[in-house]
């Protein structure tokens, strides 16, 4: 693999980041191994984790990182991951986000999904001691690298265009504060010497989200200063949100830690929450059970509502509670519900296995869709009825339409 270790990282060498329509993971060696665009049930855009070799990765890293110590951290109560490499003639830090502002609340699913909020990843290396080579590879991976892409070039900002459409594959464009250039292998690559001090910034995005924010010829710095800007917007959205929590215990840092965790697995177009951000990943190294996760299982989301409810966070509990709502407006024709869904409110989330990846470390088959959502698990409604009651008690009450729902299915538990 190159410029990244012969072996698969361990999963605590992933950050993340996100914007609560999707996830990207962030290797301690700079590598995002992992993210489906536009959203977090989309095939994949990148799937290095899940194949080295062909999954498909965006690399950022110093030429001599094998030698270097790398640390990572978050920006002080946010969800803005720095990648700190120390290296024997220079420290260079790598800063990945994914923006949003304080407006993005106040937006309604219908815009969110119209794409009234541009959904993008920005990446920047900054010089912070010394002088280094940098090498940098965007390469990705079409729909769970099934399916190939064209690359065209221009100066500083890359296009990457899918061959085939059948799952709704959009373009990609990366736009870079360097001169760029194609590989063999379809990736747009760069090297470059970073001095003490110095900037460069990356932005991925859909065609047309992303051109405010283009680095090539830009002698002015708008673009840097647009680039700040959305760091910032970033940082004070985390903060005024986190701040809401009333947590005051023990272990204050860790909580929230968890609850900045927990709302990025919020999906903001409908309020579902998904299990995990991943597919695939093994519960056993080697093994066959490995799941695809980025789905809303009725029970995982009870518990994680009523973690956010204890802590203050109230408007994650009411948008969950109004798609449970919407669940319960379609029950299967026995009158139960799934014990999970899609985060659009789907129904069937057919399962396929992937056999031209390698899976992480080897465990195979890969996974995706899953196959147990017409499942017969019983314990979903107690969780799911405690959940109501707690926000009924601490949130707002339900409605009387949303009362007679529930208690056809506390009939249906008590028939079956």
């Amino acid at each position: 693999m190159s410029g990244k270790e012969a072996s698969y990282r361990p999963i605590a060498d992933y950050g993340i980041i996100g914007n609560m329509r999707t996830i990207a993971l962030v290797g301690i060696d700079g590598a995002i191994d992992w993210m489906c665009y536009p959203y977090f049930d989309s095939p994949s855009l990148f799937a290095g984790i899940l194949d080295g070799e062909n999954g498909g990765s965006f690399e950022i890293y110093p030429v001599e990182s094998p030698n270097a110590t790398k640390k990572q951290h978050y920006w002080p109560e946010t969800n803005v991951l720095v990648t700190r490499f120390l290296c024997e003639h220079g420290v260079v830090e790598v800063t990945d986000f994914m923006p949003v502002s304080r407006r993005f609340d106040e937006r309604t699913p219908a815009a969110l999904e119209a794409g009234a909020e541009p959904n993008r990843l920005l990446r920047s290396i900054r010089g912070v001691r010394g002088s280094l080579r940098i090498r940098v590879s965007c390469r990705p991976a079409f729909d769970f690298a099934r399916v190939g892409h064209t690359l065209e070039i221009n100066g500083a900002s890359a296009r990457f265009t899918p061959e085939s459409n059948e799952n709704d594959l959009y373009a990609i464009e990366l736009h870079a504060g360097v001169a760029l250039e194609s590989d063999a292998r379809g990736a747009a690559v760069a090297e470059f010497d970073l001095h003490e001090d110095e900037t460069v910034t990356f932005v991925l995005g859909r065609p047309g989200e992303i051109e405010e924010l283009r680095a090539d010829g830009d002698s002015s710095g708008d673009s840097a200063r647009k680039f700040e800007a959305l760091f910032s917007e970033t940082v004070s959205y985390w903060r005024s949100w986190l701040a809401q929590c009333r947590y005051q215990g023990r272990w204050r840092e860790m909580v929230h830690r968890s609850a900045l965790v927990l709302k990025l697995l919020t999906f903001a177009p409908t309020g579902a929450i998904v299990a995990a951000p991943t597919a695939a990943l093994p519960e056993a190294i080697g093994g066959e059970r490995n799941w695809d996760y980025r789905y809303t299982w009725i029970r995982d989301a009870a518990f994680t509502v009523y973690g956010l409810m204890r802590i203050g966070f109230s408007r994650e509990a009411t948008r969950f509670m109004r798609w449970i709502e919407d669940r319960t407006n379609e029950p299967n024709e026995d009158g139960s519900l799934q014990i999970m869904y899609a985060l659009d409110g789907r129904h069937k989330l057919t399962e396929e296995t992937l056999d031209h990846l390698d899976g992480y470390r080897g465990s195979r088959p890969v996974r995706v869709g899953n196959a147990a959502y017409d499942q017969l698990q019983l314990d979903i409604y107690g969780e799911l009825l405690d959940s109501v009651y707690l926000y009924n008690k601490h949130g707002e009450p339900i409605s009387y339409d949303f009362w007679v729902r529930l208690r056809s299915l506390v009939n249906y538990v008590c028939d079956h």
